[in-house]
């Protein structure tokens, strides 16, 4: 992985990306305040009801990769607390699911990222076996094994990994010019954008 992404916000990350590669909403914090993570996609996929492929990833992703789960729905939880203590205690950044977990309780005292649509305290079953490390649809992004994914407070983006180089260099030179500049310099390039914005499409006021 390309260090530094965990230095990027996500509002700088989705102003650089296309809109297709930022999670919905959906996706989000269960605790925080939580710390901005960073890492390689290990991908998961999980049919409804089942989280035997989630439960298998916590021993086999890389440290510091993040384990993104497609679920198949949002009735029984793809993992609880002494999964996600296992997931800590190997490595592991965080959990992005396109689902939900149970015993939050548990994570927050861990202190284990999760970002997810919720929480249920059905557990689900473990039978169904499928491949690890396939392109995975989560938070209305296609994720590949390898993108980088950078989650925070303000939400989840998925950098592929053929771009990460690219964009973050153009994110870090954003930041730096960003922080280069007072709020008066950006409060008067803002009002002189907006006035041309206005003008051009015939507002007069």
């Amino acid at each position: 992985m390309p260090d530094g992404f965990r230095d990027i916000p996500t509002t700088t990350l989705a102003d650089l990306l296309s809109r297709d590669q930022v999670m919905d909403i959906g996706v989000r914090p269960l605790w925080g305040p939580v710390p901005r993570v960073a890492g390689p996609a290990y991908t998961v996929q999980c049919p409804a009801g089942d989280n035997l492929m989630l439960h298998a990833a916590i021993h086999r992703a890389p440290a510091g990769s993040i384990v993104v789960v497609e679920s198949g729905d949002l009735d029984y939880a793809l993992a609880g607390g002494n999964v996600c203590a296992v997931a800590q205690r190997n490595g592991i950044a965080a959990f992005v699911l396109d689902g939900v977990i149970r015993d939050l309780a548990e994570v927050r005292e861990l202190g284990f990222p999760v970002f997810a649509r919720g929480l249920i305290p059905i557990p689900g079953t473990k039978a169904a076996v499928a491949p690890l490390g396939q392109p995975v649809s989560c938070g209305g992004v296609t994720v590949h094994a390898g993108d980088i994914v950078t989650a925070d407070e303000e939400g989840v983006v998925v950098t592929p990994a053929a771009d990460a180089e690219r964009i973050l260099l153009a994110a870090q030179a954003r930041l730096a010019k960003e922080e280069a500049q007072t709020l008066d310099e950006w409060d008067a390039d803002h009002e002189a954008r907006i006035d041309a914005i206005l003008k051009e499409r015939g507002f007069e006021g």
